[in-house]
């Protein structure tokens, strides 16, 4: 059974940055992509505290059709 597909974010980032993020996760026993979800999880949870909830009208009008990767079979 195929898992649910996720929308794939490419971000570039400083070398030494990435090391220490790394490091960090290892740290915390988290792989890179699930340390790096975790902080954007407690970014957007911060700024809504601070600014309020974010619209979700808004975000459901998102269109994530460009960071879906095509399937090869």
């Amino acid at each position: 059974m195929a898992g649910k597909r996720q929308p794939v974010v490419k971000v570039r980032l400083q070398e030494d940055l990435l090391r220490k993020l790394i490091v960090m996760s290892e740290l915390e026993g988290r792989s890179i992509n699930n340390q790096i979800t975790m902080l954007a999880r407690n970014a957007v949870a911060y700024h809504e505290r601070a600014k309020g909830k974010l619209d979700t009208k808004a975000i459901a009008a998102v269109d994530l059709s460009e960071y879906f990767e095509e399937e090869t079979e």
